[in-house]
């Protein structure tokens, strides 16, 4: 028997959540069976934690869309007792019970082995919203980084504070806006050298270009804002778009893409092929200093998470939850 926090639906059709033991043999099929050490609190697992369900289709349900832990059994010849493995993505967490278990069974080809250099929990103090925004930037030296500050939305987020680090790291002068003035000197630790308040980029305007200013831009957020960032990129800079908290849609023009040649570059961390996912875990390795990954760092149990995955859907959630499921 071991814990996991298992989601149900109750006869009211609303969800609830607790940590239950359950058997080894109630897990999913997979050919290789990890043993937990630490998961995260992303923004899915807020909405397949909360009261609506959110992304959960069959229940009872495990969420945690990320783990890092030690193989304990394998069928995959590519893996053995003891190593150490991350996984992101593949749905974990949605689709397939995922890391709020202190034990997993998944598919061999959804891992990847830790790198040297990083310890389980270093990797889920990354996590999915760390190698989220390595991607990001990834995309964006990929096409060229045009000069002057990068710009940081939805910054005091997982992924924009991760991105922070990461780019103020590289030499890149990073502006980071954020709707929450308190949070101002953490992403300056971070190394952001402006803040940007989020109201400026929410004022609605009706030109579809302005002055030329970000050499580029990870963005966090979506929606109006991504509209609006749009038209104030350099000539032939990119934006790496990961997220949709400001929602879907995109009320732009076709203008910057025409005039300015900006590039708008979709980052879908869920499916991505081995080889950039092991790429993108070794530069984590490198160009994260670890100091400023320590200062984005909130620490969580298992019974935690209930609360923080309404939290988190409620913005309140700064930096990285990592959670230990077997304390």
């Amino acid at each position: 028997m071991f814990n996991a926090l298992i989601v149900n639906k109750n006869e009211d059709g609303k969800t609830g959540a607790a940590v239950e033991q359950i058997e080894l043999d109630a897990l999913p099929a997979g050919d290789v069976t990890v043993a937990v050490e630490y998961s995260t609190v992303n923004y899915k697992d807020g909405l397949c934690i909360g009261p609506g369900g959110g992304l959960v289709r069959n229940y009872p349900h495990i969420p945690g869309i990320d783990f890092a832990g030690t193989v304990e059994a394998s069928e995959d010849a590519r893996y053995k007792a003891g190593d150490k493995v991350v996984l992101t993505g593949w749905r974990v967490g949605e689709a397939h019970w995922g890391g709020y278990s202190q034990k997993a069974r998944v598919s061999g080809d959804w891992l990847v082995p830790l790198p040297s250099g990083l310890d389980t929990r270093q990797a889920m103090a990354v996590g999915t919203a760390g190698f989220t925004a390595m991607l990001a930037v990834m995309a964006l030296e990929d096409h060229g980084i045009k000069g002057g500050p990068v710009l940081v939305t939805g910054a005091a987020g997982g992924v924009g504070s991760v991105a922070t680090a990461i780019l103020a790291h590289l030499g890149h002068e990073v502006a980071a806006v954020t709707g929450r003035p308190e949070t101002g000197d953490y992403l300056k630790g971070l190394g952001a050298t402006q803040i940007v308040a989020r109201e400026e980029l929410n004022e609605t305007t009706k030109r579809p270009l302005e002055a030329e200013v970000w050499g580029g831009c990870v963005d966090a957020v979506g929606g109006e804002m991504l509209a609006r960032v749009l038209g104030q990129m350099k000539y032939g800079a990119s934006v790496s778009a990961v997220g949709l908290a400001g929602g879907a849609g995109l009320p732009a023009t076709v203008i910057p893409f025409l005039l300015r040649g900006v590039n708008l570059l979709g980052i879908d961390s869920v499916m991505q092929p081995y080889d950039n996912r092991l790429r993108a875990w070794e530069r984590v390795a490198t160009d994260l200093p670890m100091d400023k990954l320590e200062a984005m760092v909130q620490p969580a149990v298992l019974s935690d998470l209930p609360q923080l995955g309404r939290d988190i859907l409620k913005g309140q959630v700064k930096g990285r939850v990592v959670v230990d499921v077997n304390a």
